[in-house]
């Protein structure tokens, strides 16, 4: 968020835990991108900040988290003192969260993630709601590609590099005609939490309807491989347009991610060598 804006939201919400009647000393902004994820003390509750204007659906976040912890699924929760719901105040969408303190003494084993992501869903097939498709997702970022007004620095091979990268894997992923699911939508290390209750998972503002095999794209190799019945090779053409999708994004007018054009190359570079795709982790950058 630009400065002025994440001034208000975390002043909204301060404001919002304050009318639900939780003691707020501190705010500690825990994430900063096209939401603001805030972690309020002393009540230690995280207040996940949406602009009003964002594409994602807080409110199904909320319904779908909250079914998913019913089910005893490996997800942070709402916090138990707020009702399950989305406050609105001054613009923004604010849900609260338990807070969960991150175990940092080891790292997952492989085994343990793909176990927790199954997991995850097994309980995502028991739940219906109505959500994008992955490759809603996949045509979007074509239309960004195409868009010398979103990606005005793309040389125009590396736009055509993109566009028939996307264009090709999306047509032979769907040609596969794989049995499709709820999912996650970007169940990478970075929206997987360490806990002392294990590993949880958070950031569901991208689910979407697809393959479980387009969810282990995002993840690190040694952990698809230990998802049972998984398509590894279906799995390697999701990872080509993950890929396609995180380099797009890089390029974009608007993308402030930290690592900036320097990731943005790096992502290019991997796609112009080909297939065998590596795992979004393995990108050297």
């Amino acid at each position: 968020m630009e400065a002025a804006e994440a001034r208000r939201a975390v002043a909204a919400a301060v404001s919002t835990a304050s009318e639900l009647d939780l003691a707020v000393d501190d705010a500690i902004v825990l994430s900063d991108s096209n939401r603001l994820v805030i972690r309020l003390t002393p009540c230690d509750i995280v207040a996940r900040v949406t602009p009003m204007t964002h594409f994602a659906s807080a409110e199904r976040e909320v319904e779908l988290v909250r079914r998913l912890a019913q089910m005893d699924g490996p997800v942070a929760a709402l916090d138990a003192r707020v009702e399950p719901r989305v406050f609105v105040h001054d613009g923004f969408k604010i849900a609260m969260w338990a807070y969960f303190e991150p175990v940092q003494s080891r790292m997952f084993p492989p085994a343990e993630y793909a176990q927790a992501l199954a997991r995850l869903h097994a309980g995502l097939r028991r739940i219906e709601v109505t959500t994008p498709h992955f490759m809603d997702r996949v045509a979007a970022t074509q239309r960004d590609v195409a868009s010398r007004d979103v990606t005005p620095d793309l040389a125009d091979t590396d736009r055509v590099l993109l566009a028939d990268t996307l264009r090709d894997l999306g047509r032979s992923i769907l040609n596969r005609r794989a049995p499709e699911q709820l999912l996650h939508g970007e169940p990478h290390p970075g929206n997987i939490l360490n806990t002392k209750n294990g590993p949880l998972f958070i950031d569901f503002e991208n689910t979407a309807h697809g393959p479980v095999e387009y969810d282990l794209a995002w993840v690190p190799s040694e952990v698809s491989q230990h998802y049972r019945d998984a398509d590894q090779d279906l799995v390697g053409e999701c990872r080509g347009v993950v890929l396609a999708i995180v380099a797009a994004h890089r390029w974009s007018r608007n993308d402030q991610h930290p690592s900036g054009r320097e990731s943005g190359v790096a992502f290019l570079h991997v796609l112009r060598e080909g297939p065998p795709w590596p795992a979004l982790d393995d990108v050297v950058w």
